[in-house]
């Protein structure tokens, strides 16, 4: 029983679930109209959650298709992805089913060492390949399993930026060549770095290049949000005032993990809510994050660190090699600021956004960015 409706992991069910109507609209319509969808957001702007909603509604449009998500943030290697994806076929299809002992007859074939994790009961493989031909093979045996399911898949990868960090060169040809023969799979590419994602899906010399249908996820609608936020605490009898819900996303920036973060402190007060118990929710989440926080003054350089400090207290630089403002934070010459903000973006402790005037910078972690404006 969810007994907090403002729910910061994971997804629970469209009750749970703020707007997104559009791009759940234009995700659904891809699928069924044969496209491919690439869907690019900075991290924890919930594009997970909206993905799981895409196979909910989908699910309620009674949408012939099987659903399957991979996270391979986690992955290394195109061994990696191999096992990700075949650990999530095997919770998608459980071996009870009839698809399920399809499926594990086709993956003792693959001779994987198959295990359950003595907590969790998780399924865990591990293959073991004598040449690079197999580990090829036994990817291309996992989409060819799947397409030829007697009705439709998809499946969402996400944080698919990943695979071009493996120290195997030619994965994205790889993948390419056997997803586009898979007529049978609608695929959703899911990445948090934009620069990338726009790279590998938009760039005329690369593999996955004008492949899909490219959508970017913005921040949910200010009004939709704080209609969405009084009607949870209406639907228990309690009340947020105006004031308290324009402050909340005002301060979290509609970020939605932030704003759902504090929604969700603020309504484990059990109380009707006005603006000093959402100012007080908002203090106590910064004083538990600040030992972690500190952390990273140790992990930075002193250079990053403190051009960290200045982009917070500002809130957001557009010219952030400005004469102004390097001589308001002393944060030293235009070379060394640069070299900062590419190893802070790299790290993602710092959130590019660019419109058709400028390019912005923020830090990524709205609390962070309270807390160093606050403290430094």
């Amino acid at each position: 029983m969810v007994e907090n409706p403002f729910i910061v992991k994971g997804y629970e069910s469209a009750d749970f679930f703020c707007d997104r109507d559009a791009e759940t609209a234009e995700i659904i319509a891809n699928i069924q109209n044969g496209r491919d969808t690439t869907l690019i957001s900075p991290r924890k702007y919930g594009k997970t959650g909206l993905i799981l909603h895409v196979f909910e509604m989908a699910k309620k449009k009674r949408l012939k298709i099987d659903t399957l998500y991979v996270d391979i943030y986690a992955t290394l290697s195109l061994d990696d992805l191999t096992k990700t994806l075949a650990e999530s076929m095997l919770r998608a299809f459980p071996e009870r089913t009839s698809v399920g002992k399809m499926f594990l007859s086709v993956l003792k074939g693959l001779r994987p060492t198959l295990t359950y994790d003595s907590i969790s009961g998780a399924p865990q493989l591990q293959f073991n390949y004598g040449s690079v031909a197999e580990k090829e093979y036994t990817l291309k045996s996992l989409f060819e399993f799947l397409n030829s399911r007697d009705k439709g898949v998809v499946l969402a990868f996400d944080e698919f930026q990943q695979i071009s960090e493996y120290p195997e060169k030619n994965v994205e040809a790889l993948l390419r060549t056997y997803t586009q023969s898979m007529r049978n799979i609608r695929f959703i590419f899911c990445g948090s770095k934009k620069r990338l994602m726009a790279e590998m899906f938009t760039s005329a010399g690369r593999p996955f290049f004008s492949s899909t249908s490219l959508l970017t996820l913005g921040k949910i609608d200010g009004e939709k949000y704080a209609e969405f936020i009084k009607q949870h605490f209406s639907n228990v009898g309690r009340s947020i005032d105006d004031e308290s819900v324009a402050w909340i996303l005002h301060w979290t920036r509609r970020h939605t993990f932030y704003t759902q973060s504090l929604c969700n402190e603020v309504f484990a007060q059990g109380v009707n809510v006005t603006l000093p118990i959402v100012k007080a929710a908002a203090q106590d989440i910064l004083s538990r994050e600040s030992s972690y926080f500190l952390q990273y003054r140790e992990l930075l350089t002193r250079q990053q660190w403190l051009t960290l400090i200045a982009i917070a207290k500002e809130g957001k630089v557009s010219k952030i090699t400005s004469a102004a403002f390097l001589q308001k934070y002393g944060i030293g010459s235009i070379t060394n600021v640069r070299r900062a903000v590419e190893s802070l973006q790299e790290k993602e402790l710092l959130l590019a956004s660019d419109t058709k005037e400028k390019k912005e910078y923020r830090v990524y972690d709205v609390f962070l960015s309270h807390w160093l404006e606050q403290e430094f």
